[in-house]
């Protein structure tokens, strides 16, 4: 165990609180579409409170901003929406950066700020948030181009990284609904990671400081997420961020924001992102990491891609019973994330668990419009016996 769980534990527990919570959240920003523009709007909040800087721009020449904070020894470099699908974790980083402007005396933000510099990158890819797509203005990964580095926005990643030297690297990113913790009916709602340093996925000091942080943040979130956090392959690739920087002997973790049932704006999820920054943060900030239970870290449950968004059991279709998987696809409409039904499998039985489920107990499954029922297929209303229902997610 780390030498100060207890301490640590007494400390956050009013900031762990919902009303804390509340108190810090940026109501100003939810959802799923998170832009520069949203950006803008918390640089026109904390110019006054943050050092605030333009390091270089995208493809399209949009500015990436990069935030500083705190004044101590220990360097921590974190940033988000590498993918710029991904927001939820930027949205908990400008909740942390509100906490560190509201509640900068209570006593777990004080130890941060006191001992921890901080650099935040909310949007490393701001032509990818805009188009609400993974890949930047070139269609590339970035978490594929940390050695090659032929795209301007990684290439920032790494002279930051080069610069500052940070002693520990957090890498925000999403999962999608499909994952779940392990074997069971549970949600990956949180996933961690400790990339591996080499093919051969060593385990050197380095990577035990990020495993028995990972392990830590699991203890500090069990009685939110119980059962509900999972432990991402960590199969080596060179060219994503996180093991280049591991691979330079920097602790480096990833978070992944996922699926809290319901919540397809992920504004649950959020919140548990904001609690493991916290817990990360703080963790690191005490210096006296304990690295004697770092397998803990491996207690952890594997996540495997195990969830539908809805599954229809024993639908009778074309005189056969059938399952019907369906699976929300995130399209941008208007400014906003639409989740749009299409069916993935039809089956004579999926083994797979759903975020929601209808068991249609051999009723007749046909389409509103009339239309084939098959696979790739938008489903906005089927009809069950001549009772029409909406697919809709939540």
């Amino acid at each position: 165990m780390f030498s100060f769980v207890n301490m640590k534990n007494n400390v956050l527990k009013n900031l762990f609180s919902n009303q804390s919570y509340e108190q810090v959240k940026f109501t100003d920003i939810t959802g799923r579409y998170i832009t520069n523009s949203h950006l803008e709007q918390v640089f026109n909040e904390f110019k006054n409170d943050f050092e605030i800087s333009i390091p270089g721009k995208s493809v399209l020449g949009k500015p990436i901003y990069q935030f500083k904070a705190g004044t101590g020894n220990i360097k921590v470099l974190a940033w988000s929406q590498m993918h710029g699908n991904e927001s939820t974790t930027t949205k908990a980083v400008f909740d942390l950066l509100n906490s560190f402007k509201l509640i900068s005396n209570e006593n777990s933000i004080s130890g941060i700020l006191e001992n921890c510099t901080l650099t935040l990158i909310p949007i490393l890819n701001p032509d990818g948030a805009e188009a609400y797509t993974r890949v930047n203005a070139n269609s590339i990964d970035l978490n594929r181009d940390l050695q090659e580095l032929n795209q301007p926005e990684s290439k920032l990643l790494k002279e930051v990284y080069d610069d500052l030297k940070p002693d520990f690297c957090l890498n925000l990113h999403d999962q999608r609904t499909i994952f779940s913790a392990g074997s069971r009916p549970k949600s990956a709602i949180l996933s961690f990671l400790t990339p591996s340093m080499d093919e051969q996925r060593s385990i050197d000091d380095y990577r035990k400081r990020s495993m028995s942080i990972i392990a830590g943040m699991a203890e500090d979130l069990s009685s939110d997420l119980s059962g509900n956090i999972g432990r991402y392959d960590d199969a080596f690739n060179i060219n994503c961020a996180g093991d280049t920087f591991q691979n330079l002997s920097t602790p480096t973790i990833l978070f992944e924001a996922g699926h809290f049932p319901g919540d397809y704006e992920r504004e649950i999820t959020r919140k548990m992102v904001y609690k493991a920054l916290i817990s990360c943060l703080y963790r690191i900030s005490k210096e006296n990491i304990d690295l004697v239970d770092y397998k803990k870290y491996f207690e952890l449950p594997q996540n495997q891609k195990l969830f539908n968004d809805l599954i229809i059991r024993k639908a009778m279709i074309n005189g056969d019973v059938r399952d019907v998987a369906i699976q929300f696809k995130e399209v941008l409409k208007n400014g906003k994330i639409e989740f749009v039904p299409m069916i993935e499998k039809i089956l004579p039985e999926i083994n797979k668990y759903a975020h929601q489920e209808i068991n249609a107990d051999r009723k007749l499954l046909k389409l509103s419009d009339d239309s084939e029922i098959t696979e790739n297929v938008i489903v906005n209303k089927i009809i069950l016996n001549d009772e029409e229902l909406e697919v809709k997610y939540g």
